[in-house]
């Protein structure tokens, strides 16, 4: 057991509500899967490099090979999707939302390579995070590309994987950036596109309806220091970083 604990650790009620995600029938003297997770938290949360893991975890290979392992089964994908309708359910919802915000947010890139483009609008070269959230914030889909595409190349991307996952008709919220595909959103997905207008016409900072919560859900990645810039040289990792991030969110949101 380590002695030393970090503030991004998992408590022990957050451990315990996760815990069937991660069965083995290993048995150690300590739980490691719980210690891999820390560790998996601990990165983005402090901007830790792999290789500078501190000691009181597991070697950084480990820590790494569990992190592209639980990546490539999707298994942190899952818990993510079941923790979102248990954080619904405890606030008086219902698990599946009827309405979704999408928007996107280019960072941009270290010098690790892989994708990447120049986004002119934000003058920003590197990445885009693509969202869909419901109006708790909570991610319905992630999606990371180059920051050069626009953002109705890849609306349908983000949107159609949800789709498949819900039956429930929905209405899609968005900005003039997704202007033109109200007609193929409701042929294609069955849905409805809601384009929101800026309230206030004049330069400067504005609180639109219904955005503002995709915008929060961003400014919450803000305080994941690895996530203030895309470090990640392949995609999927970048989105799997945005997902650990969500993740402890939606733990420290349940009762």
């Amino acid at each position: 057991m380590r002695q030393k604990r970090y503030s991004s650790d998992l408590t022990d009620s957050q451990w315990e509500t996760i815990k069937p995600y991660f069965t083995t029938d290993r048995r150690r003297r300590h739980d490691l899967r719980r210690d891999i997770l820390d560790a998996i938290l601990l990165s983005p949360k402090t901007g830790c490099q792999w290789r500078m893991l501190p000691g009181e975890f597991a070697p950084w290979q480990t820590v790494y090979y569990y992190f592209r392992r639980w990546r490539e089964e999707g298994r942190l994908q899952c818990l993510l999707s079941a923790l979102r309708r248990t954080v619904r359910r405890e606030e008086g919802r219902e698990g599946e939302p009827s309405a979704l915000i999408i928007d996107c947010q280019s960072v941009s890139t270290s010098r690790t390579g892989g994708i990447a483009s120049y986004d002119a609008y934000k003058s920003v070269k590197g990445r885009k995070r693509h969202l869909a959230v419901d109006t708790e914030g909570l991610p319905w889909n992630v999606m990371v590309h180059a920051a050069g595409d626009y953002e109705s190349q890849w609306a349908f991307q983000v949107l159609t994987p949800i789709c498949g996952r819900t039956e429930q008709d929905k209405t899609v919220f968005a900005d003039s950036a997704y202007q033109g595909l109200g007609e193929e959103v409701e042929n294609k997905l069955g849905w409805s596109l809601s384009i929101v207008e800026r309230e206030d016409k004049e330069s400067g900072f504005s609180v639109d309806p219904k955005r503002w919560i995709v915008e929060r859900t961003f400014s919450w990645l803000g305080g994941w220091r690895r996530l203030n810039r895309d470090y990640e040289r392949n995609t999927d990792s970048s989105e799997t970083m945005v997902r650990t991030a969500l993740l402890r969110i939606a733990l420290n949101r349940l009762g």
